[in-house]
């Protein structure tokens, strides 16, 4: 695992990515702090990762400008404009479904927002993931999507998919296909493959020495 680390993090380097390892999910609060500025605003997309390693709860110290989509009161049209404001963040933070040893992050978005931010608006993102998260390749990443990060996280979100019912993807099998379901409540809308950046270090990638998330 060590050496499929190391490969990881060359290659998002080499991709223009920063990359950063820490061995344990508690040691992750301390090295953002070093990446983020007191009075910065910041937002988050949905992840379990980023509870487990207690990203919300420094977000919401007091030092940052947060723009908290999870905030008790919350309107559909105040998420919304959450939504919106996250384009001119200072800080977007992240998981991701897979990481490809060749330094590939693999996202897959239902309301699309998350997987937006990650590619363009924010002035940096940053993706923290669990070493579970890495896969050989962009096929392996499509597998672990169809029949781990998409069936886990509908049972989560109580979503009436196939897939919360049988724990995978009706096109698990055949995971090259984007088509399939049909329920309303579908999370995989839109496939994003984050290859090579154009400004280099906006993307700043942390893996953990551990299995975080879905």
């Amino acid at each position: 695992m060590t050496e499929i680390i190391e490969r990881t993090m060359e290659a998002l380097r080499k991709n223009n990515m920063q990359a950063y390892y820490v061995e344990k999910k508690e040691d992750v609060v301390e090295l953002v702090k070093t990446l983020i500025s007191k009075g910065d605003t910041v937002t988050h997309g949905g992840s379990v990762t980023l509870g487990e390693c207690g990203i919300p709860a420094l977000l919401s110290n007091g030092d940052y400008n947060y723009l908290d989509r999870n905030a008790k009161g919350l309107t559909r049209e105040d998420i919304l404009a959450i939504y919106e404001k996250t384009f001119s963040a200072d800080v977007f933070f992240t998981s991701s479904n897979a990481i490809t040893e060749n330094g590939l992050l693999y996202n897959v978005d239902g309301n699309s927002n998350r997987v937006a931010a990650i590619i363009y608006g924010p002035k940096s993102v940053i993706v923290i993931a669990g070493c579970n998260k890495i896969v050989p390749d962009i096929n392996a990443a499509m597998v672990r999507l169809k029949t781990i990060a998409a069936p886990q996280n509908t049972k989560r979100l109580d979503c009436k998919t196939p897939c919360a019912k049988t724990g995978k993807c009706i096109a698990a099998d055949n995971p090259m296909l984007a088509e399939g379901c049909k329920s309303p409540e579908r999370i995989c809308c839109s496939y994003v493959v984050t290859a090579q950046q154009r400004h280099k270090d906006r993307i700043k990638v942390i893996l953990v020495g551990e299995n975080l998330g879905y």
